[in-house]
């Protein structure tokens, strides 16, 4: 698959924060793998570069590590700076953000986001560690709701055993 400027451009930010394609196609592969037995890797990375290609993807995924990166660097204003940078549950903007990921590919993105976003699993445990001095307040929401939509495309290209 070739890709644009806009899809590299999205997947340097992510690599620029230690996020690669095979780590959201871990997390996609996770969370359909007990539904679609023949599922495998090149497939997830697949979806999720198609994922990628979407404008208000790569939007709201460039908007959200500039906003982590300006807080880590500290060059938002209180009390907005704290808030990003202690990752406030009570915030809720990033997940806002990452839902606008989800409303592309149906209400079973939502299901799945949240169940990643829960979880942590894999790349999302060492994105949410505060004690590495980085701010993935954004991030790690974005890179969930990447994986869901990636899944979500996945089961609804599935020829039907996901239903049967």
């Amino acid at each position: 698959m070739s890709r644009n400027v806009g899809t590299q451009v999205t997947i340097d930010a992510l690599k620029s924060r230690g996020v690669e394609i095979e780590d959201i196609a871990d997390l996609t592969f996770f969370l359909q793998k007990d539904y679609i037995s023949d599922l495998n890797m090149k497939q997830c990375i697949e979806s999720v570069e198609r994922v990628l290609t979407k404008h208000e993807v790569q939007n709201a995924i460039l908007t959200g590590i500039e906003l982590d990166t300006l807080a880590e660097d500290g060059l938002l204003k209180r009390p907005l700076l704290d808030v990003i940078q202690r990752d406030e549950s009570l915030y809720g903007v990033d997940e806002i953000l990452a839902l606008s990921i989800l409303n592309l590919y149906g209400t079973i993105g939502y299901t799945n986001y949240g169940y990643i976003d829960k979880l942590k699993h894999g790349i999302l445990g060492p994105l949410n560690d505060k004690s590495t001095g980085k701010v993935n307040t954004f991030l790690d929401d974005l890179v969930g709701a990447v994986a869901a939509a990636a899944s979500s495309r996945i089961a609804h290209n599935h020829d039907g055993e996901l239903y049967s």
